[in-house]
């Protein structure tokens, strides 16, 4: 297997004549050998330029990228023993899924006597084997990415990287192939991957860690566990997972909105400032309780198991998911809601309005 590990030491990325457009602004990041990285955050945030830089596709304008202790910035992407799974799959129409799958082991001249071998492994892992012999056309969206996963891993990758694999798929598919890609990675340990999506389902379920992107740099990176419950910036607050965020006033170990004084912890963030409180939706109860806020309702949305209040206390609107009620509060209804100091957060970068 190729060295495992990827790591962008201070990585631009610049398009245009004279460099004028930056994509991709000195990232520093580490993947470690047998690691899961999602790369998180919206269209144009520089995720899939960071992937390909890593790929080879794109070269660097400045900083250098290493695949394990190999500075491979200068290699061409044949050279870099990784695997590449991207959006549509790139799955040759007029070959066999056997064939497909064992093009890259002839692409990098692997004996001709272990290709059947390797392939067979490939298409085993995925649960592909019984489909060796069909063409693209003739299997389902999830089943042309397995054979694609399964090109991917054929060669035996150190590194994986997953570009948007799940996009083209409808829900109930990408919730399949998301436990498909949870068991692909504790099958083999030793490969790192490097994810990208704008998902934030995808990036809290199969991520070790999950790396924030926005406006070409990257912003936050930490474990789901650290980025949902305590992010350190409303932007990471507001991208990975959903979340209220409010801007308060604060004091001595309380906050203030709308006249309402709220007991949060402070930690460092100095009274007299304004600054963010970041409470998750989920976390937020009807009915008073420690932490209330009164406040009209603005909006109700049944979700099934749960209903999504909005309810508007002092301009600023707090949302609130509450297990399935039988009679839901009415429009203009003034209601109370609550959440416990040690439910929320406070961000002292930036302010933004929920």
């Amino acid at each position: 297997m190729a060295s495992s590990g990827i790591r962008f030491d201070s990585v631009s990325v610049a398009y245009g004549k004279n460099g004028e457009n930056t994509v991709l602004d000195g990232l520093d990041l580490t993947v470690e050998p047998g690691e899961v990285m999602a790369l998180l955050g919206p269209s144009g945030s520089g995720k899939t330029t960071a992937l390909r830089a890593v790929a080879g596709f794109v070269r660097p304008a400045s900083g250098r990228v290493f695949i394990g202790d190999r500075d491979v910035t200068e290699l061409p992407p044949h050279r870099r023993g990784i695997g590449m799974v991207v959006q549509q799959y790139a799955l040759f129409p007029h070959m066999r899924v056997e064939e497909n799958v064992a093009f890259g082991l002839k692409a990098q001249k692997v004996a001709r006597a272990e290709v059947p071998g390797r392939v067979a492994d490939a298409l085993e892992m995925t649960g592909m084997a019984a489909y060796a012999k069909r063409f693209p056309r003739e299997l389902s969206g999830g089943q042309q990415q397995r054979v694609a996963i399964a090109r991917a891993l054929a060669i035996r990758p150190g590194v994986l990287l997953l570009d948007e694999p799940l996009s083209a798929l409808d829900a109930q598919l990408r919730s399949g192939m998301l436990a498909e890609l949870a068991r692909l990675h504790r099958e083999l340990p030793d490969v790192s991957i490097l994810y990208v999506t704008h998902d934030q389902v995808e990036a809290l379920t199969l991520a070790d860690r999950i790396a924030v992107m926005d406006r070409a740099r990257l912003q936050d990176c930490g474990t789901p566990q650290e980025l949902y419950r305590a992010p350190r910036t409303a932007f990471t607050a507001s991208f990975v997972g959903n979340a209220n965020l409010l801007p308060v006033s604060v004091g001595e170990g309380a906050v203030s909105l709308g006249g309402a004084e709220l007991k949060v912890d402070t930690g460092d963030v100095a009274a007299g400032v304004t600054a963010t409180l970041c409470v998750r939706p989920h976390l937020v109860g009807l009915g008073p309780g420690p932490n209330s806020l009164t406040g009209t309702v603005s909006e109700v949305q049944w979700r099934g198991a749960t209903h999504r209040l909005y309810v508007d206390v002092g301009g600023h609107s707090v949302k609130a998911d509450v297990r399935e009620l039988r009679e839901p509060p009415s429009l203009g209804e003034e209601v109370t809601v609550h959440f416990a100091p040690e439910d929320a957060v406070l961000l002292s970068a930036g302010v933004t309005h929920g």
